[in-house]
């Protein structure tokens, strides 16, 4: 019996849609939201075959991130199982301008977008700046082609979009362009370059952006709940609020409502606050092993490691890729305007310990547990090894947290009650860091468990 062809339907069905928008790029495909909060391709899906087999990121036909980076960097000196090919590592900041202060981290993401429209390299840059005027949309992508316009897009945009406006304003309109976004969309980018010519002539640069998770639209919803205020009220929403006075993890979320009035809250306060508890997580991360834009040629991430963490002005750390881009921040280093260290493969690994681990140990464990529908092809063998049921258990609660958390605010918008949400949301925060955070906390249920049967976590 033939296998089925791979369609948009059957990659939403399966739970592996990211919304990319890379399929939704006719006038008959067209992307919506869908029930949860997130971007999802509607319209005439089947006519995306026989291509989109290739292009869909999250497609087991489609070429991988190592595969992509071979043909892409055929000659980068350096490989990581975890970064992947790469010309050097860096970590620091922009030292000239507005660039530092104006960004989530280290300004690094802008000042490289920048310095290719300065330098003549590219003629837009197409990424996610704040819109107004769309009930419940505070984000989407756009192309830039000033300075000005590049500092609108600055700071992290937990918010779901796409890219399937932009990739037709590109085919559309003759130049050069860099498309600045996470691993999954990068790869898709990469994936369509190949099939398309245009696309491949038009976009020069891929500026990547180390990636946890996606969040769907209702984490602002949750914000809203827990600050007092109707999510229809909220006209913006700030998700890291930087205080150079404060460490740099130390994240506070802030809305402006309707009456211009602004809300905050500190992360910790919140009932979902813990980014790796997964709630709102879109479906497709869990099957995703790319945590560093593997495939882009230059990739951004935040310094989580002492001292920088506790830095609140900010620090990027920086995988170069690209022997021109390469050339571009050493000759800024060397001038004074960007303040870069070179560091190992270690040392940004170590930056992003989290992320690894959920896309490499956990990735391997989820791949044991059966799926319905489409099965990814991924870099990582299914197994459970030796994994301590405690790691086991936490890999299934954050499974539970990302799916139930769209569920219970799906049942919070419908009913007004924001309690069953935020309710939900506290005790199952509790959980969690229970089992993520609990070791060597005397009397706790899960030493409890341990000493009674000796067995490890």
């Amino acid at each position: 019996m033939a296998e089925a062809a791979i369609t948009p339907e059957r990659i939403v069905a399966s739970g592996l849609c990211i919304g990319c928008g890379g399929c939704a790029v006719g006038p008959e495909r067209t992307m919506r939201w869908d029930a949860h909060g997130l971007r999802k391709p509607t319209g005439a899906l089947a006519e995306a075959a026989p291509s989109f087999e290739r292009t869909c990121p999250f497609s087991p036909a489609a070429g991988d991130e190592d595969a992509i980076a071979a043909a892409r960097f055929p000659a980068a000196p350096q490989a990581d199982a975890r970064l992947g090919r790469f010309e050097t590592g860096y970590v620091g900041h922009v030292a000239e301008g507005g660039f530092r202060a104006g960004g989530s981290s280290g300004g690094m993401v802008s000042w490289v977008a920048a310095e290719l429209l300065r330098t003549g390299a590219i003629d837009g840059v197409a990424h996610v700046v704040p819109v107004t005027g769309e009930a419940g949309v505070f984000f989407r992508y756009a192309i830039s082609r000033s300075p000005a316009e590049i500092a609108r897009g600055a700071r992290s945009r937990y918010f779901p979009v796409d890219m399937a406006e932009v990739i037709a304003a590109i085919r559309a309109t003759p130049g050069r362009y860099a498309i600045v976004g996470v691993p999954c969309f990068m790869k898709a980018v990469n994936l369509l370059r190949a099939e398309d010519p245009v696309i491949a002539e038009r976009v020069t640069h891929l500026l990547g952006l180390f990636c946890g998770h996606m969040k769907s639209a209702r984490f602002v919803d949750s914000f809203a709940w827990q600050l007092d205020a109707p999510p229809s009220d909220v006209r913006a929403v700030e998700y890291r609020r930087k205080d150079a006075g404060r460490p740099a993890n130390w994240y506070t979320a802030q809305l402006t409502l309707a009456d211009g009035e602004v809300r905050d809250r500190d992360w910790w306060h919140l009932v979902d606050g813990d980014w790796g508890a997964g709630f709102f997580q879109a479906s497709a991360c869990n099957w995703c092993d790319d945590v560093v834009a593997e495939t882009a040629d230059i990739a951004f991430g935040d310094a989580w490691v002492e001292p920088y963490s506790s830095d609140g002005r900010g620090t990027n750390v920086v995988v170069v890729r690209s022997p021109a881009l390469r050339d571009m921040l050493a000759g800024a280093i060397g001038d004074g305007r960007l303040g870069l260290e070179a560091v190992d493969a270690d040392f940004i690994a170590d930056t992003q310990a989290a992320g690894f681990r959920q896309r490499r140990e956990g990735l391997a464990y989820r791949l044991t547990w059966g799926k319905r529908g489409i099965v990814p092809r991924k870099r990582v063998a299914p197994g459970r090894g030796d994994l301590p049921w405690r790691r086991r258990l936490i890999y299934r609660t954050r499974a539970g947290i990302s799916a139930w958390s769209h569920r219970m605010a799906g049942a919070a918008r419908a009913t007004g009650v924001a309690r069953l949400y935020t309710g939900w949301a506290r005790v199952s925060l509790a959980l969690y860091q229970g089992l993520a955070y609990g070791r060597g906390r005397s009397g706790t249920l899960f030493d409890r468990i341990e000493k009674l049967t000796g067995s490890r976590r």
